[in-house]
């Protein structure tokens, strides 16, 4: 597996935890996630697998909760939990988030939409 570049994925990471914001994204949010990606070396697609096993992980339970996050997750404990998350992974771990996504991706689904074609403006 190619060695992760941390400082590169900041940014998608920081992007892409709008989706888990208990707040409903608007078009503006939208351009902002796309340029994001526009300006990565990351394609769409590769964005895609970023959010569902490195982003999705660490936030996923805000979508699940009443009182959720609604302002913003503040940067360094996101970045550090991903990471963490990263460096914990095994095979266990990553079974119980692929069945957690497929079962859950229908929430973000909307997201992508936007995201997709704000990304196609761009």
């Amino acid at each position: 597996m190619r060695k992760i570049k941390l400082q590169e994925r900041q940014p998608i990471w920081i992007a892409l935890s709008d989706f888990y914001l208990d707040t409903e994204l608007q078009a503006n949010d939208f351009k902002h996630i796309a340029s994001k990606i526009k300006e990565s070396q990351y394609s769409l697609e590769e964005v895609k697998a970023i959010n569902k096993t490195e982003v999705f992980p660490v936030l996923y339970a805000n979508l699940l909760s009443v009182a959720g996050v609604w302002s913003g997750f503040e940067e360094q404990w996101l970045l550090a939990e991903i990471i963490k998350n990263l460096e914990n992974k095994n095979y266990f771990l990553k079974l119980r988030v692929k069945f957690r996504y497929a079962t859950m991706k229908w929430m973000l689904v909307d997201y992508w939409t936007g995201v997709e074609s704000a990304y196609k403006e761009l």
